[in-house]
């Protein structure tokens, strides 16, 4: 593991995921059984699915981002580390 770097518990996932499941199918499950046309129902169900599509992708952007900022905190911090440990000997 990485210095610094969080895991999950397994508890944590089961529950991230039954959560996630349990409120995708009572969404599906209600939009099946409203009183409405099928065309109804059927754009209904596209938007539910490309919303849970589009939240994937914006949970992954996201964490991406912040990985990227904390590897460039390491950077400029490691940077600055070797300039300050080179003006040190040239004292």
């Amino acid at each position: 593991m990485i210095e610094g770097e969080r895991q999950n518990t397994t508890a944590w996932v089961i529950q991230v995921w039954l959560s996630f499941l349990i409120a995708l199918g009572l969404t599906l499950g209600g939009t099946v059984f409203l009183p409405v046309d099928w065309w109804a129902k059927g754009y209904l169900v596209m938007g539910e699915l490309f919303l849970v599509g589009s939240t994937f992708t914006l949970a992954k952007t996201t964490r991406d981002e912040h990985e990227a900022r904390l590897f460039r905190n390491r950077l400029v911090k490691a940077k600055s580390e070797k300039l300050l440990k080179d003006f040190e000997t040239t004292d």
